[in-house]
């Protein structure tokens, strides 16, 4: 019983701390892009639900370092790494957003389409996405 308790507490917590991402293109601005920033870990929360945490640098706080930890929903395409191979993903050019026909894409670089997207070392194609701060 003692862990049904516990258990309903963490998923309440976890819901009311992460918020949906409205505004692609200012929240990609607030964070360079996630360029070289730091690739922490991919988390499969179930068929459909993928978590990916960064250490990124955030304008809106004199550039201090943070952590975010991005939430898809509704996945239905993607290509994940290792949690021991993500120290080797090359963040320089940071990391794509893009809304394509009611989905949304996510890769690793500078890319232009969904295609080039599916291109990348690590995509997710979801219909939804979260975000959470955190402490670096």
């Amino acid at each position: 019983m003692l862990k049904i308790e516990v258990w309903n507490v963490w998923v309440v917590n976890r819901i009311k701390s992460v918020k949906p991402l409205t505004n692609i293109e200012e929240f990609l601005k607030r964070f360079d892009n996630f360029r070289d920033g730091e690739f922490r870990s991919v988390e499969i929360i179930s068929p459909t639900d993928i978590s990916l945490t960064f250490a990124i640098q955030d304008s809106a706080r004199a550039f201090d370092w943070i952590s975010i930890t991005l939430e898809f929903n509704g996945v239905c395409d993607a290509r994940l790494q290792d949690n021991n191979k993500l120290s080797l993903i090359d963040m320089s050019e940071g990391i794509t957003i893009l809304k394509e026909n009611n989905k949304l894409a996510f890769g690793i670089g500078e890319c232009y389409n969904i295609n080039s997207i599916k291109n990348s070392s690590l995509f997710i194609e979801s219909t939804n996405i979260k975000y959470k701060e955190g402490l670096f």
